[in-house]
This record gives C-alpha cells, sequence and structure tokens, in this order.
C-alpha cells in the first residue's frame, strides 16, 4: 500500500497533494487532441481526500 500511493501522489511543503489524470499511456489514438492535451496536467486532489490521506500517512502506514 506504501509504495502504491508514493508512486501515484506527491505532497508539496505546503501539504498539498498533488496527482496526475488517468488514462495517459495507451489507447490514445481514439482521444481527440484536446483530451490529450487536457490530461498533461497535473491536480490537486480534493480537501477531503487530503484530510483522509495525510490521516493515513501520520499513522505509519504511508511513509
Amino acid at each position: 500500500m506504501r509504495k502504491s500511493f508514493t508512486k501515484r501522489f506527491k505532497i508539496t511543503k505546503n501539504k498539498k497533494i498533488i496527482r496526475r489524470k488517468m488514462a495517459q499511456n495507451h489507447f490514445r489514438a481514439s482521444k481527440s487532441g484536446n483530451q490529450i492535451r487536457n490530461k498533461r496536467k497535473s491536480l490537486n486532489m480534493k480537501t477531503v481526500d487530503v484530510k483522509g490521506f495525510l490521516q493515513l500517512k501520520n499513522k505509519g502506514s504511508i511513509k
């Protein structure tokens, strides 16, 4: 569980959690150019998700 979180999320120094959009790696031929360009951007997680994520991290299950 710990490695899966570290591969998918990045925590900034201000405790913001950044993730990437899904479906970027393959099966892109059927997608439009706008869809592909929009998926290049990173997203901030919602505050509800961040609270739960930080609680898991503080319990020691995520390092």
